[in-house]
Formats: structure tokens, C-alpha cells, sequence
């Protein structure tokens, strides 16, 4: 029998961050997947709300063939809805929707999905992530599995 010791770093506790964070950019793909569940929510309730047709492809980062269309939908109820108040799914995505909409145009909210995304992946996000859900990296920067 031997026992083996290994050192594992919480991410302040880390002697290099960067490798760190390359090592999540490189491997976890999906960081701010959930933002795109929630604004696919917030328009899936808003086309429940004023009908319509709904056709769109999304992600977290922008792509080309990206679009949100939104057709023969009731305006009077559209301009019923108070968007501050998240009324179709309670998450901020809402508000964007709905203003993005009754402007005629959700590219705004696309690019406040982007944006966020592109948080996720900073420094700055990553750092607030991986500190507040208590990942432990190995020395070489991947995640330490238990």
C-alpha cells in the first residue's frame, strides 16, 4: 500500500489563474447555457401572451444564422404587458423581450445575451464563478474531480 498526496487550489489560492481559466474556456462550453434557456422562456411565454408566430435560433455567442422573428402577434396585448415588472417568466430576460418587441426589433435582446455571455467567459466572470461554486484546480489549471 502507498498513499499518494496531491495539492489542489481553490481559484484565489491558485499560483497561475490563467491556466485556470484557459483550461474552463477550453472545456466547458455550456457556462451561460442557461441564459439562453431563459431568454428561449421569456419568448416561448411571450408568444403564449400575444400570439402569433415565433421562429428563432439562438446562442450564447452571435452566429450568422442567428434571428428572432415574431409575426402576426396582438399588439394591443404586446403593449398591455409591463416589461419592468418580468411578467412573462420573472427573470430579466423579459424586459428585453417585450421592449425589443414593441420596438419591432429584438436584436437588443441578443446583444444583451452576448454580452453576458462574453461576461461568463472574462476573467472577471470566471473568477466570480469558480470562487462561488468552490471549484479546486489541479497545478497544471483543470478542474480537480474528487
Amino acid at each position: 500500500m502507498r498513499q499518494i498526496t496531491k495539492t489542489v487550489y481553490a481559484i484565489n489560492g491558485h499560483p497561475n489563474k490563467e491556466k485556470c481559466f484557459d483550461w474552463v474556456r477550453d472545456n466547458w462550453h455550456d457556462l451561460n447555457e442557461h441564459s439562453v434557456n431563459e431568454v428561449i422562456d421569456s419568448l416561448q411565454t411571450l408568444k403564449n401572451k400575444v400570439g402569433g408566430s415565433l421562429d428563432y435560433s439562438i446562442g450564447q455567442f452571435a452566429d450568422h444564422g442567428e434571428h428572432v422573428t415574431f409575426i402576426d402577434y396582438d399588439k394591443d396585448i404586446l403593449n398591455s404587458l409591463d416589461a419592468d415588472s418580468c411578467p412573462l417568466t420573472g427573470f430579466c430576460w423579459d424586459i428585453e423581450a417585450i421592449d425589443g418587441l414593441k420596438k419591432g426589433s429584438l436584436k437588443s435582446l441578443l446583444s444583451w445575451l452576448h454580452a453576458d455571455s462574453e461576461h461568463r467567459y472574462s476573467d472577471e466572470g470566471l473568477l466570480e464563478h469558480l470562487d462561488c461554486n468552490d471549484y479546486e484546480f489541479n497545478l497544471d489549471g483543470s478542474i480537480h474531480n474528487d
